[in-house]
C-alpha cells in the first residue's frame, strides 16, 4: 500500500477561509459604493463605520462524533471500551481506560515480539517458528501461543518488546491469556504493526497482517462486522474468555484493521461482564460497526484520498 505523503486541506478550512475572503471583499465593495456618493475628499458625514460581515464558524463534526461515541460506550457502565484512528487522515477516538485481560488478543502482541528477536531485524522465522506463528493466529492454537510465549521469554520478554513497540498501558501476566491492557495501548501495538517508522521491518509488517488477514471463518468475527460491503481488505484477531473473579461472564475483545478506498482503519474493542460469548460477540461487532459509520460520516466532507 502507498503510504500518504502529505494532506489536502480539508473542505471545512477551505470553506471556512473562502468564507472570510468573500466577507473582506464585501466590505471593501460596500465601502467603496459608499464613498462614491461624497466629495472624493473622504466619506459623508452621513456614513457610518462598515462592520465586517460575520461568519459562521465551521463545524467540528469529529468532534460531534466522538460525543456520541462516547455517550454510546458509557452506557455499557465501564465494561466496554474502544479505540479507533484512521491511518489515511487525522480522524481518531479513544473511550474507556479501564484494563481487561488480554485472552487470545495478546497473540498478536507475542508474534510482534518473537519477531523483534530476529537478529539482524527481519531475519527471517526458521519454518517450524513460521509454523507456530500462523497456527497461534490463523487459528488461535493456544499450544503453539505457549512454545512462542517461552521463546520470547515469557512476560519479560513481552515487557521488553512493548517498551520498543510504544506500550505504555499492557502489563504482561505469567500466564500469557491473564496480561491486561486497554483500548488505547492495543491501538498502539496496532499503529507499530503498520507504520514505516515502527521498529517492525516491512517483511515482518507483511507477515503479521497476512496472518491477520487469513484467520479461519469461525473466528472472523468482531471489528471484521464494520467493514463495508464486499471489502476483503480486513485484518483481525479475536479473544474470548471467561473471568473467575465476575463470576464466570465472558470477556470478548476484537483488534484489527480495515482497509478502504478512503480510509485505513485500526480499532480495537474490549468487552465483559457478558453473559455468553454470544452476547459478547454481538456487542463488540455493534460497537465497531456503529463507531465506524460515525467516523466515516464525520470526515465524508473531506477531501478525497491521495494515492
Amino acid at each position: 500500500m502507498a503510504e500518504r505523503e502529505g494532506r489536502q486541506l480539508s473542505r471545512r478550512w477551505v470553506v471556512s477561509a473562502a468564507t472570510v475572503s468573500l466577507a473582506g471583499v464585501a466590505t471593501a465593495a460596500f465601502g467603496a459604493t459608499r464613498g462614491g456618493h461624497g466629495d472624493g475628499a473622504g466619506p459623508s458625514r452621513s456614513s457610518s463605520p462598515v462592520s465586517p460581515i460575520p461568519t459562521t464558524p465551521a463545524i467540528d463534526r469529529v468532534a460531534q462524533a466522538r460525543t456520541r461515541i462516547t455517550a454510546y460506550v458509557e452506557r455499557y457502565g465501564g465494561h466496554l471500551a474502544v479505540a479507533a484512528v484512521d491511518r489515511q487522515g487525522t480522524a481518531a477516538v479513544t473511550v474507556g481506560a479501564k484494563r481487561f485481560e488480554t485472552a487470545s488478543i495478546v497473540k498478536v502482541n507475542i508474534l510482534a515480539a518473537l519477531l523483534l528477536r530476529q537478529n539482524p531485524p527481519g531475519k527471517a522465522l526458521s519454518s517450524d517458528i513460521r509454523r507456530m506463528a500462523e497456527a497461534m493466529i490463523v487459528s488461535s492454537d493456544n499450544d503453539a501461543a505457549v512454545s512462542l510465549w517461552q521463546r520470547i521469554g515469557g512476560s519479560r520478554g513481552l515487557a521488553a518488546a512493548n517498551r520498543a513497540l510504544g506500550l505504555r498501558e499492557t502489563k504482561p501476566n505469567k500466564h500469557w491469556g491473564l496480561t491486561t491492557t486497554t483500548a488505547a495501548d492495543q491501538l498502539r501495538l496496532l499503529t507499530a504493526m503498520t507504520s514505516p517508522t515502527g521498529p517492525l521491518t516491512p517483511p515482518d509488517r507483511t507477515f503479521v497482517m497476512g496472518l491477520m488477514n487469513k484467520v479461519v471463518p469461525e473466528q472472523r468475527w468482531g471489528v471484521t462486522a464494520a467493514r463495508e460491503p464486499g471489502n476483503r481488505s480486513i485484518y483481525v484477531k479475536n479473544g474470548w474468555d471467561t473471568v473467575d473473579v465476575d463470576d464466570g461472564r465472558w470477556l470478548v475483545n476484537s483488534i484489527g484493521r480495515i482497509v478502504e478506498a478512503r480510509h485505513d482503519w485500526l480499532i480495537a474493542v474490549l468487552s465483559d461482564h457478558h453473559v455468553s460469548q454470544k452476547e459478547g460477540i454481538r456487542v463488540v461487532e455493534k460497537t465497531a460497526t456503529y463507531v465506524l459509520k460515525e467516523m466515516r460520516v464525520a470526515t465524508a466532507g473531506d477531501g478525497p484520498a491521495q494515492g
